[in-house]
């Protein structure tokens, strides 16, 4: 269902082929962080099709086979305005490409969409945010096989431990940010 989304906001932008849409997402969409290949988004595009949400119209191409360009229809704009409004439950999973789905696809229909998505981000990760590191790893390591140092692996997994909380300060500093550009664009900052 995610791709549908993908492809459905990618539509609301501009009228898109197959192959065009997968040239975006490996340009300016790939932050979006959905590798999919032309087939499957051939697939998709099919079901799109059949569900009534995207139509196409044919491109005829000299010295190439004909283009399907996709756009959307009504049923399909109704489809991603009644998601983009709809609650976003964050994802314990940090880096989660839901986000960066509905943040991306869902906001450009609204920047209070925007605005609560970010809110609502910002909120989980606030609460659920992990404990600064200090030290080593409390639990004692028994290594099971002769070439595993304790002390050592102790250190690799505290320097793991680290770089994990180092991104997750640095993706809360980044939605605060956020939250205060939409506050500032919305007239609230």
């Amino acid at each position: 269902m995610q791709l549908d989304f993908v492809i459905l906001g990618a539509l609301a932008l501009r009228r898109l082929s197959g192959y065009d849409l997968r040239r975006w997402m490996d340009g300016p969409g790939r932050y979006i962080g959905y590798d999919v290949q032309l087939p499957q988004i051939y697939r998709q595009l099919g079901k799109l099709v059949e569900r009534g949400w995207v139509a196409y119209d044919v491109d005829p191409r000299e010295g190439r086979p004909d283009a399907k360009v996709y756009r959307l229809t009504e049923e399909g704009r109704e489809t991603l305005l009644e998601w983009a409004r709809s609650p976003f439950q964050p994802s314990p999973r940090p880096r989660d490409p839901d986000f960066t789905l509905r943040f991306v696809f869902a906001g450009q229909l609204d920047p209070e969409i925007a605005l609560d998505t970010v809110t609502t981000e910002l909120a989980y990760r606030l609460e659920h945010r992990p404990a600064v590191p200090s030290g080593p790893f409390p639990d004692p390591y028994d290594p099971q096989i002769p070439e595993l140092d304790a002390d050592w692996a102790g250190e690799i997994h505290t320097m793991a431990h680290e770089h994990g909380y180092a991104y997750g300060a640095s993706y809360i500093a980044w939605l605060e940010l956020t939250k205060a550009r939409l506050e500032a664009r919305l007239g609230r900052g």
